[in-house]
């Protein structure tokens, strides 16, 4: 079983009609130990595979994923609320990070040699990363399988067990992900998972896990950290973001303005590096806004985007909209009456002070600010002022890569919307807060293994350095060789 047992319960429901779509166990602090445990035991097993033991199984894994993609589709669409088209993409992009950490975890994680330098040129120097051990992983409930396996499957592939807590909004998400694994690798529980509130979060994050990976709000990933504290267990933590878009003078309009509607609403909103504010060149303002109203009047609420899957969220959106309106601002498309009872309709506003909750504040909903510049250092200062910086996307012909190095974010896009989640061989991370570490690519293997470093002496030093045989003489000639070396450094300022 990959599911551990509890007596207290809760249901899952789907968030567009309430109906009960499953019931799972909320797990005790005692239960989660008990996980913990166990998984210290699988872990000394998936670990003594090797690289190419593990990549097998979880390529069979993989397997079962992409051939009961339309059953997962179906439990996301149910559990999640998002189109089914929104669940295929998902799940696809976590098939490839799926495919992309196993095929590569060798090559980054093996043994690699360094230079000794010239001092101890007698000895064999090599690096090479060693699991953890078990890496808890808390998930969110708006990318519930995307997310989630950006952590699980780059820990699994270096070498971890995982104990994983899915959101309790989408709990079937997660248990079907373990369950199916199970399948691949049934000798020993390799992956668990366990369900419950925030209570059971905290367990997991004090139980003595190698590595807490959370994904979720700011403020609750504060109390992750403040939980992980008290056993100093390491985390990274992936939080919110209030991600900027930029369209300089010469970029293509059209593009730009598909991208920041899409970007800005397509899953209702409910995207971490979603598009919540964009900096418009004041040269291509006017036909932007234009653009961007007409494609959003397209937009269909129910069809095109789902509900908002957790009902709170909704009174978020009510209040940004409505502090916009009476600060100023404007709502082209939407606005005060946009919020419903399960359903958020798109909305545009302009002329929203920088100090709105529009602005400053994550709304995880479908809106978006829109500002006038008069040049991109203007666009750039502003979209760097903010206690986020996660994601952003630049559309400029000319000077796409300038621009994307000034911006203060973890990942920047060009030309198109969101295309660094899509990457594999891309880190994804925030900093301030959105949080810090990174997932995915190199450095997601690296996240979930120790380096370990090897000094290996090859022959006997002619000279002896760390040695209490060493003489004034040895000294002296260490002396001199590095004057020679880097004694004719000279300050040039």
């Amino acid at each position: 079983m990959t599911t551990v047992q509890a007596v207290e319960t809760f249901d899952s429901l789907d968030p567009a009609t309430d109906e009960v779509l499953g019931t799972y166990p909320v797990h005790t602090a005692e239960q989660v130990e008990a996980a913990v445990a166990r998984a210290r035991e699988a872990a000394r097993w998936w670990e003594q595979l090797g690289f190419a033991g593990r990549a097998q199984r979880l390529a069979s894994w993989r397997g079962i994923i992409a051939r009961r993609l339309p059953e997962l589709c179906e439990v996301v669409r149910r559990e999640n609320g998002k189109p089914a088209g929104d669940a295929q993409l998902e799940i696809v992009l976590a098939i490839e990070h799926l495919a992309w950490a196993a095929k590569h975890a060798r090559k980054i994680l093996g043994p690699q040699r360094r230079s000794p330098g010239l001092l101890l040129s007698n000895q064999a120097a090599t690096v090479e990363y060693h699991p953890l051990g078990v890496v808890g992983v808390i998930g969110p409930w708006n990318y519930p399988v995307y997310t989630p396996l950006g952590s699980v499957s780059y820990a699994l592939a270096a070498g971890n067990a995982v104990v994983f807590k899915p959101s309790e909004y989408t709990p079937g998400i997660g248990t079907w992900l373990a369950d199916t694994f199970a399948e691949a690798v049934p000798e020993h529980p390799v992956l668990q998972v366990i369900t419950g509130f925030g209570a059971t979060g905290a367990a997991l994050a004090n139980s003595g896990v190698d590595k807490i990976a959370f994904t979720g709000s700011a403020t609750t990933g504060k109390k992750v950290m403040a939980a992980a504290a008290e056993t100093l267990t390491p985390v990274v933590i992936e939080a919110g973001g209030k991600d900027p878009l930029l369209v300089d003078a010469d970029a293509d309009v059209e593009a730009a303005a598909d991208a920041t509607v899409w970007g800005a609403f397509s899953n209702a909103g409910q995207t971490c590096t979603g598009v919540e504010r964009v900096y418009v060149h004041e040269r291509v303002y006017d036909d932007f806004v234009a653009r961007v109203v007409e494609k959003t009047k397209r937009v269909d609420a129910g069809t095109q985007y789902g509900p908002m899957t957790m009902p709170s969220q909704l009174e978020v959106v009510r209040r940004h909209i409505a502090d916009a309106l009476a600060r100023g601002g404007r709502a082209l498309v939407g606005g005060k009456d946009a919020v419903g009872d399960r359903f958020v309709r798109p909305t545009v506003l302009v002329d929203v002070p920088e100090d709105s909750a529009a602005v400053r504040e994550e709304t995880f909903g479908p809106t978006v600010t829109i500002a006038k510049v008069a040049d991109m250092d203007e666009a750039v200062e502003k979209a760097n002022d903010s206690v986020y910086g996660l994601g952003s996307t630049v559309f400029s012909k000319r000077r796409g890569m300038e621009l994307a190095r000034r911006l203060r974010t973890g990942q920047t896009a060009i030309n198109a919307p969101l295309s660094f989640a899509g990457i594999a061989s891309l880190p994804f991370g925030g900093l301030g807060d959105s949080g810090f570490g990174r997932i995915h690519g190199p450095e997601g293997l690296r996240e979930f293994a120790r380096p370990k470093a090897i000094a290996r002496q090859r022959f006997t030093a002619p000279v002896a350095l760390t040695s209490f045989t060493r003489t004034a003489k040895t000294d002296a000639l260490v002396g001199k060789l590095i004057g020679k070396l880097h004694g004719k450094q000279r300050d040039k300022h």
